[in-house]
């Protein structure tokens, strides 16, 4: 559980997803009071505001908290321990504002800033991001970047989280933190004084599970200034404590530079034999016809060589398009094909070199099976969408190429067929991310062929030979190439070999 701090959102996360997604599974919140334009309400309060949290929260959850966001992640520990895996505090201080020997923010200066909110929320926020970025070798592209994350404008609702930043004083509770903690303080923090780090040391000095740790050369803004390092130092911490759980066995990755590569090779051979690709292609299109809007950009990912772009264009003359694929070769031959007004771009799904909230529309025709990490791949269409954007797609199930599949299983155990993921792998993959919902059908598509060698010929084509990791090495040998070919003929019906792909087709909408 990911817990921003005051006069910020979820956004300000951003950067560690990547980082923190191959071995945790991540949940985000805008919480009321803190995030401009979350609406708070006069009733709202601090244990509202954890009950809150908790309800959208796991049944254990390792709950990391900057600035503000640390503050409350103490709170659960000490509310609800139960609930509570691990603690971890970035840039956040246990008495924000300065008392006695205690090291913090001036009563006076919080005084002030408290009445410039009051006066105007909007100017406020703004000199709120300037203090924060203060302090990094980078100031000005921070403060960019933070200032281009979708926020709301600042009102007065954010007095709310002002207030708790004033009167929590969690000095003695740390002490009582059940939990293991870790406390992330940052070099160059211009709002958390570095000799916090001593205080902290002193209050949890008793406890063998907590620890406090510097971010060097950091900034307040840690989640942006340093979220390689931050992200390091969260996984170090929690593989100590000894409280993750096993990796679940998972379908073995692919060698994305070898995806591209075999795809890039087989451009000028894929359309000839794209049978499948096209009538898939073709019934992706109609799930378009319950979609009423009109996008301003729509993004044709996994485009190959184009070979959708002017039916889109079609459909959506008023729309930008734009055309995405890992396959460089693939990407040339679209471009040489293509339109003038097309835009094309190399790039990978996981990783999408687009804005946040720049297109309307994405359609995915039978590429999304080479994702083999797809919390990532759809916490990058989240970003990427407009509210009320959509993504239509289909990708591959686990069950495609069964016939071949079992044929080879006469021969060894060795994996001669690429591997998918499930339909159940996408939709858990999609429930960790609360900004959209997905929609799933299987549907089963039968191609025949002659010969079982005309559907390893198409395959070849097509550059989707097996490709995963664990597939055999070396030659296959003769008698194992006619074991198999003879196990596939006991399947031949009507004269016919049939060959079935599990077609997965979705429908993902950004709320």
């Amino acid at each position: 559980m990911l817990l921003h701090g005051w006069g910020c959102n979820r956004e300000v996360w951003r950067p560690l997803l990547m980082l923190l997604r191959p071995w945790a599974n991540i949940t985000l919140l805008d919480l009321p009071g803190c995030a401009p334009g979350v609406e708070s309400g006069d009733s709202l309060t601090l244990s509202g505001l954890l009950a809150e949290i908790l309800e959208c929260s796991p049944a254990k959850a390792i709950f990391v908290g900057w600035s503000l966001g640390g503050q409350l992640a103490v709170e659960l520990a000490l509310h609800a321990p139960s609930r509570v895996a691990a603690v971890v505090t970035v840039c956040s201080n246990p008495l924000f504002v300065a008392q006695d020997d205690w090291p913090g923010m001036s009563a006076d200066v919080f005084h002030q800033f408290r009445a410039a909110v009051e006066a105007d929320p909007i100017a406020a926020l703004k000199r709120f991001d300037r203090l924060q970025v203060a302090g990094s070798s980078r100031p000005r592209p921070l403060l960019r970047q933070l200032q281009n994350h979708p926020r709301e404008p600042a009102s007065k609702t954010l007095l709310v989280g002002l207030g708790w930043l004033e009167t929590l004083d969690q000095r003695e509770s740390l002490a009582a933190v059940l939990p293991p903690q870790l406390h992330l303080l940052a070099e160059a923090d211009t709002l958390v004084p570095l000799a916090l780090r001593a205080s902290v040391a002193s209050c949890v000095g008793v406890l063998k599970s907590a620890q406090v740790t510097l971010l060097q050369g950091s900034s307040h803004l840690a989640p942006l200034d340093a979220p390689v390092a931050l992200a390091g130092e969260i996984q170090r911490f929690v593989a100590a404590t000894g409280i993750l759980c096993p990796r679940p066995a998972t379908t073995p990755e692919l060698e994305k530079t070898e995806v591209a590569a075999s795809f890039s090779r087989a451009a000028n051979t894929y359309d000839s034999v794209a049978r499948l690709q096209r009538n898939v292609g073709e019934h992706l299109l109609s799930l378009l016809n319950q979609w009423q809007n009109e996008p301003a950009t729509m993004l044709d990912l996994g485009c190959g060589t184009g070979f959708f772009c002017s039916a889109l264009q079609r459909r959506y003359p008023a729309a930008q398009y734009v055309g995405l694929d890992i396959a460089q070769g693939m990407v040339k031959y679209a471009r040489g094909r293509g339109s003038a007004n097309c835009n094309w771009l190399v790039a990978d799904a996981e990783a999408l070199p687009l804005a946040n909230q720049s297109v309307d529309l994405v359609f995915s025709s039978l590429a999304l099976q080479w994702c083999y990490r797809p919390e990532h791949l759809f916490a990058e269409l989240a970003r990427v969408l407009r509210p009320g954007g959509l993504c239509v797609f289909t990708t591959l199930g686990p069950d495609t190429l069964g016939e071949l599949r079992s044929a080879w299983a006469a021969v060894d155990s060795h994996q001669h067929v690429n591997a998918f993921l499930s339909a159940c792998e996408l939709v858990a993959a999609a429930g960790r991310i609360s900004t959209i919902s997905l929609s799933l059908e299987s549907k089963g598509f039968r191609m025949e062929y002659a010969r079982v060698r005309d559907l390893l010929d198409e395959l070849k084509a097509l550059g989707a030979h097996n490709m995963n990791r664990s597939r055999p090495t070396g030659l296959t040998s003769r008698r194992s190439l006619q074991v198999m070919l003879h196990a596939y003929e006991g399947m031949r019906l009507e004269g016919s070999l049939p060959a079935t792909y599990d077609v997965i087709c979705g429908v993902l909408k950004k709320k």
